[in-house]
C-alpha cells in the first residue's frame, strides 16, 4: 500500500486528503500534516477542518499529524502550502530525512538568482531535492474536490515516471489526472491565471460585463503564452487544463480568492483590508509583482499584468487602469 503524506492542512490539502481516503480502489495510507499541533488536534478530534474547509467530513482513514518527521516517511509527498512557504517546507522535510518524490499544488513564482529575482518553482526546488519533483495544477476548487464533484487536473514532473505515478495514485472516479511533460508550461499557467483573475474580478466589480471578461481571459491567455515560451514552456499546454481550464475557472468562479480581490478593489477597498478579510492567501498578489519583473527581464509585453500591478502597488484606481488598457493602440491578435 502506498503511503502518501499531504503537507499543509489548508483547504486544498484537506480536500486532497479526503479524496485519497475515499478512493474506491487501492486506497493509500494517507497522512495530513498540519504545521500547528493545536490545528492538528482540532482536526483529529472533530474530523473536520472547520477553519479552512468547513462542512467537509474527514474520513477516519486520514491520520492527522503535527510531527513532520513522521509525515516525511511517506512514499509520496504532496505539498499543499502557499508558494511563499514552499522553500521552507522543503528545507524542513530534508532535515527530517524525507527522500521520497515531491509534488506540489502551489501556484506562483519563487525567488531565484535570475536577473528578475523570480523564477518557476521547480527551478529552485529540483536541485535541492534528492528525488524527482513535480506539480499538480488545473481547475479545482477545494470544496468541490472534497465533495467528490467531477474534476480534471494535469501533473508534470522532472521525471516523466513521477508524473505517471502521481496520476495513477490520485486518479479516481470523480478526479481525472492527465500527465504532461511540460512542467514549465504547467507552472506558468498556474501562476499567471491568478493575476488575470484579479483583473477579471475588478472588471466585473466595475460592471463592465461579460464581453469585457471574455476579452480579458483571451488576451490574458496570450500574455501567459508569451511568458511561458521564454520560460521554457509550450504554448499548446496553455490550451489545456493547466492553462485555459484553470484560467476560466479562476476568472469566473466566485470561490476564487483572486477574483474576490479584484471585486473588492473595484469597490474601493484597500488591499490590506481585503487580504485580512479573506483569511486565505491570494497568490495572485505576489505573482503580479513577479510577472512584471519577469516581463521586464525578457522584454515582454504583458499589459494586463502591468495594469494589475499598477492597481495593487501604485495606487491606480481600477477604473483608470482599465481605461488605459482600452486606450492602447491595437495590434495584431497574434502579438
Amino acid at each position: 500500500m502506498a503511503r502518501i503524506a499531504v503537507l499543509g492542512a489548508g483547504a486544498f490539502g484537506t480536500a486532497l486528503a479526503i479524496h485519497l481516503a475515499l478512493r474506491a480502489h487501492a486506497r493509500p495510507s494517507v497522512t495530513l500534516h498540519a504545521r500547528s499541533r493545536a490545528h492538528a488536534d482540532a482536526i483529529a478530534q472533530r474530523r473536520a477542518n472547520e477553519r479552512y474547509l468547513p462542512g467537509c467530513a474527514i474520513p477516519d482513514g486520514v491520520v492527522v499529524e503535527a510531527d513532520l518527521a513522521r509525515a516525511a516517511e511517506a512514499d509520496l509527498l504532496l505539498a499543499a502550502v502557499p508558494t511563499a512557504a514552499l522553500a521552507d517546507l522543503v528545507d524542513a522535510l530534508h532535515a527530517a530525512g524525507a527522500r521520497a518524490p515531491l509534488v506540489w499544488v502551489s501556484k506562483g513564482f519563487v525567488a531565484t538568482a535570475a536577473p528578475s529575482g523570480y523564477g518557476l518553482i521547480h527551478e529552485r526546488i529540483a536541485a535541492r531535492w534528492p528525488a524527482a519533483v513535480g506539480a499538480l495544477s488545473g481547475p479545482s476548487f477545494a470544496a468541490e474536490v472534497a465533495r467528490g464533484s467531477p474534476t480534471a487536473l494535469a501533473v508534470a514532473a522532472t521525471d516523466p515516471a513521477l508524473a505517471h505515478e502521481a496520476a495513477q495514485l490520485l486518479r479516481a472516479d470523480t478526479l481525472r489526472i492527465y500527465p504532461t511533460d511540460d512542467l514549465p508550461g504547467l507552472e506558468t499557467g498556474g501562476a499567471i491565471k491568478n493575476v488575470l483573475a484579479i483583473a477579471a474580478g475588478a472588471s466585473d466589480g466595475l460592471g463592465f460585463g461579460d464581453n469585457a471578461r471574455a476579452a480579458l481571459i483571451t488576451r490574458g491567455l496570450a500574455e501567459t503564452g508569451r511568458l511561458s515560451a521564454v520560460l521554457g514552456g509550450r504554448r499548446d499546454t496553455l490550451m489545456g487544463l493547466a492553462g485555459l481550464g484553470d484560467l476560466v475557472l479562476t476568472c469566473t468562479g466566485d470561490l476564487s480568492r483572486n477574483r474576490q480581490v479584484g471585486l473588492h478593489l473595484a469597490r474601493g477597498e484597500r488591499l490590506a483590508d481585503i487580504l485580512a478579510k479573506l483569511g486565505h492567501v491570494a497568490e495572485g498578489v505576489e505573482a503580479t509583482r513577479a510577472a512584471r519583473a519577469l516581463a521586464a527581464q525578457h522584454r515582454l509585453d504583458m499589459p494586463i499584468a502591468e495594469a494589475v500591478h499598477r492597481v495593487l502597488y501604485e495606487g491606480v484606481p481600477p477604473a483608470v487602469a482599465v481605461r488605459d488598457l482600452l486606450r492602447r493602440e491595437p495590434r495584431s491578435e497574434r502579438e
